[in-house]
């Protein structure tokens, strides 16, 4: 390794341990190695290239959705998906344990976030499945679990930053995340089923009258789907109809969350006040992050890094799925340390031209890091579903670890899938857009 790599990795990681917050760590780094090494006027360029980075067209949609999962957070969505969930999960082995699974797979499709997906569907779901006498252990555990999809399926918040600071269109990434986050949604509700079956004793066996509700009473029900529904329609309706951008049919997003709010009687003063203030802080923490991952990442490109760390890897030999391999470890080890959403924007400047050196396409690396992302979710001691999770019930953080691990594994074999069938990710965004 070079002198610039050792400084860029010693830089780095002596500001995280003085506890400076991520966004101004990127931003110091990339000052610091540019001062160190290269002899150019800062005090001209740092200014002009933050604002270039932050007036990019497509980050335009992340604050609208950041927006949107506010406003939705306030309304009384959750307990309508409950309802109009119920009926048909009592079809299945596991009962309403499953709402969890589908709720989240529903909201995941409106709201872009995973810390939302979870609060907003545990908040009702939790209660309930508790209070009927489902074991403890897997409610919260496919809860835990099934937040994550908020990351994969579209629209994405983090798949933005990705498309954002990798150059990678992001209706391409919104449009590969859609199979894989169905067909990990089934995996677990695949376990569920399983564990629940090899295990009766987790749904109350008063439950088995659920799979007697007429058909009447569950083609009714479905009218409480109906503003998830709209909403779907709104954001992915728009975008894959070719009637909005991306940022575009963020502003529908909003528009249509809003109407949902006015007319579940969510719209008070207050609440437009909450929604603002929640925004705006959001808003500023992740802007701060992008820039600052920004500078970085065009600092170690500007002096060689990338490339060097490329060429140190690439000697050792390793075979394209060794490589995914350990960079699956390499993430689970960095999600027990930092922040999903810090994980992406720490580590691209280098992983990307690495993975891109050893032939993967653009689309599925966004993908896996997505898939990454949602493993540091749930990985203690800083996953941050498992602190929002904690706050629902007030258990300890090892406990809810604990009965997540199934599903973390599950993410795991899931990535090691997708390496070998890269078409489930690809498949498409190429029948798509070619």
């Amino acid at each position: 390794m070079t002198i610039e790599v050792i400084s860029l990795f010693v830089i780095l990681f002596a500001l995280l341990a003085g506890g400076l917050w991520i966004g101004l760590t990127l931003a110091l780094t990339a000052t610091l190695l540019l001062a160190m090494f290269r002899s150019i006027p800062l005090d001209k360029l740092l200014p002009q290239y933050a604002w270039n980075i932050l007036t990019t067209q497509e980050l335009l949609a992340l604050p609208l959705f950041i927006l949107m999962g506010e406003l939705l957070f306030r309304t009384r969505l959750s307990r309508s998906l409950f309802q109009g969930l119920a009926p048909w999960a009592g079809l299945l082995p596991g009962r309403l344990l499953h709402v969890n699974v589908i709720g989240c797979t529903i909201f995941a499709a409106i709201s872009g976030s995973s810390a939302a997906t979870t609060q907003v569907i545990g908040r009702m779901s939790l209660n309930e499945l508790l209070r009927r006498g489902y074991s403890r252990d897997i409610a919260i555990g496919s809860l835990a679990g099934a937040g994550t999809l908020g990351f994969l399926i579209p629209p994405s918040n983090i798949m933005i930053i990705y498309g954002v600071l990798g150059d990678v269109s992001i209706l391409k990434l919104f449009t590969a995340g859609v199979l894989p986050g169905l067909l990990l949604a089934g995996a677990f509700m695949g376990w569920v089923m399983l564990h629940t079956t090899l295990r009766p004793s987790m749904v109350p066996k008063a439950e088995a009258q659920l799979s007697q509700v007429p058909w009447a009473e569950r083609f009714a029900a479905l009218k409480d789907l109906a503003p998830a529904l709209f909403l779907i329609a709104c954001v992915l309706g728009s975008m894959y109809g070719g009637l909005a951008t991306p940022s575009e049919a963020a502003a529908v997003g909003v528009l249509g969350a809003a109407m949902v709010a006015y007319f579940q009687g969510a719209m008070s003063q207050q609440v437009v006040r909450d929604v603002m203030i929640g925004s705006v802080i959001t808003c500023s923490m992740i802007a701060l992050i992008v820039l600052g991952a920004s500078m970085l990442g065009n600092a170690a490109a500007f002096l060689g890094i990338p490339q060097m760390v490329a060429s140190f890897v690439k000697g050792l030999g390793l075979s394209p799925f060794m490589l995914i391999s350990a960079l699956i470890a390499f993430y689970l080890i960095l999600g027990c340390f930092l922040d999903g959403f810090s994980m992406i924007v720490m580590t691209l400047p280098i992983v990307l031209p690495i993975v891109k050196g050893a032939g993967f396409d653009e689309v599925w690396f966004g993908v896996f890091l997505v898939l990454a992302v949602e493993m540091a979710q749930i990985t203690p001691p800083v996953g941050f579903n498992l602190f929002v999770i904690q706050g629902l019930t007030e258990d300890g953080l090892g406990y809810i670890a604990r009965v997540t691990a199934p599903y973390l594994s599950i993410m795991v074999a899931f990535v090691l899938l997708l390496t070998l069938f890269p078409g489930i990710v690809t498949i498409l965004p190429r029948l798509l857009y070619g």
